[in-house]
């Protein structure tokens, strides 16, 4: 069994199999592991790849458990910040001043208590903004709602996102201490999950570039970059669509091209500080109201630093459409200004990344297959993971699940083989 890609999808599924009994070999083409979940360190602060949280209660955290590993960190409160009209506004401030009509309060609070109770199954197969526009008519409390869901998903493009799974990742942001800021950086998920493989008898091979999956309608063998090969009957390939695509080569996959032409890859603009000190402490989390902004200052509630500086991330979501990295930084820059004003003078490190790419695809109203793979329908023995694969599942979560997904498809489907035929593996 090999898998292709080691990031967190990759290592849940290698980590599953292996402890099945089953022999897996992962293979990551970069120095190292973890994809999009590394970390750097920057003058002794840590910078994850954008500002990372994970939510307790979902796929990831569920894994994690289940595998016997933590996630350690802090818990944002409540009393986040409003951006709007280049003011920053405490949220209760702003809620009760006249920025919003008392229909709009009303609308609102209503709307908020009501996110936990929501059967997000029961929700029809509509955009976010449909069903935004039906439930609120004001148009501040519309914009504060756009604002949540966008800080939630990163996905900035309510006229196709659908409504349902959107509606299921706000509702447990909502509930208490369920925002995790991971102390020390997402990197120690990665060294955890790594660990995890490496006991349980993963073969982990980094460095090794996959140049083609050789297929005839049934998986045959991998080739690599170097001109070794090596023969497989199943592979797992938690790469984006469009990688396993091109792997496929001309012989490819029916659904693995309309996965890829459907999907609607999610980016946005990040800019990372490490700063002395803040000028403005109380703005530790601040959602744009009129512009696609966040902000939070994550030292507020998880360790990110050897020496007490403050790490604190802003993220411009850019939807799919193309960007200017320049104008993005600048833009990122003012808003900086109005957030905490001063900061240029306490910067001890910077990491800008202008179309940092948050989700390869996720759930919106063009995807004709709304639960893609785990199988490849065309393909015997190919099986796909990540974060686009979701089934409903948002980012890190989706990644995780989709993982332990393919990886208990695998093993349901070999063991109907046996059942029917014996084991006819020399190999696996």
């Amino acid at each position: 069994m090999a898998i292709i890609g080691g990031g967190i999808a990759g290592l849940v599924a290698a980590i599953d199999l292996a402890q099945a009994g089953k022999s897996v070999v992962l293979l990551e083409k970069a120095s190292q592991l973890g994809g999009r979940a590394i970390s750097a360190k920057k003058n002794g602060a840590i910078f994850d790849l954008g500002g990372h949280a994970t939510i307790r209660g979902g796929a990831m955290d569920e894994i994690f458990q289940d595998l016997g590993l933590r996630i350690d960190g802090g818990s944002p409160s409540a009393n986040i910040s409003f951006l709007w009209n280049n003011k920053v506004s405490h949220i209760f401030r702003f809620i009760f001043s006249r920025n919003l009509s008392w229909l709009g309060k009303k609308e609102f609070m209503k709307f908020y208590n009501a996110l936990t109770k929501i059967d997000a199954d029961s929700v029809p197969a509509i955009s976010l903004q449909s069903w935004i526009e039906q439930e609120i008519s004001d148009p501040m409390a519309r914009r504060i709602a756009y604002a949540m869901f966008r800080t939630s998903s990163y996905s900035h493009a309510p006229d196709h996102q659908m409504a349902g799974p959107a509606i299921r990742t706000v509702a447990r942001t909502t509930k208490k201490s369920s925002i995790v800021y991971v102390k020390d950086g997402w990197q120690t998920l990665v060294d955890q999950l790594y660990e995890k493989a490496a006991r349980s008898g993963v073969s982990i091979m980094t460095g090794k570039n996959v140049t083609e999956i050789e297929h005839d309608g049934v998986v045959r063998k991998i080739k690599f970059a170097d001109g070794q090969e090596m023969d497989i009957m199943y592979v797992i390939s938690a790469t984006p669509p469009a990688v396993t695509s091109r792997l496929l080569g001309d012989a490819g996959s029916k659904s693995i091209l309309r996965w890829v032409e459907q999907s609607r890859v999610i980016k946005a603009a990040s800019l990372t500080l490490s700063l002395k000190r803040l000028s403005a402490p109380d703005h530790f989390a601040v959602l744009g109201l009129d512009q696609p902004v966040y902000f939070v200052n994550q030292s507020k509630f998880t360790r990110l630093s050897e020496d007490g500086t403050s790490v604190v991330n802003i993220v411009k979501y850019n939807g799919t459409g193309g960007t200017d990295p320049k104008a993005d930084e600048r833009f990122l820059e003012q808003m900086m200004d109005l957030i905490q004003p001063g900061w240029q003078k306490e910067v001890v490190a910077r990491q800008y990344l202008p179309n940092m790419v948050a989700a390869y695809d996720y759930m919106h109203l063009g995807r004709e297959d709304r639960f893609p793979g785990p199988a490849v329908p065309e393909i015997a023995g190919l099986y796909v993971a990540g974060e686009w694969a979701t089934h409903g599942e948002n980012l890190a979560d989706a990644a995780a699940a989709s993982g332990r997904r393919a990886a208990r498809c695998v093993l349901e489907e070999m063991e109907q083989i046996v059942r029917v035929v014996g084991n006819p593996f020399r190999y696996e």
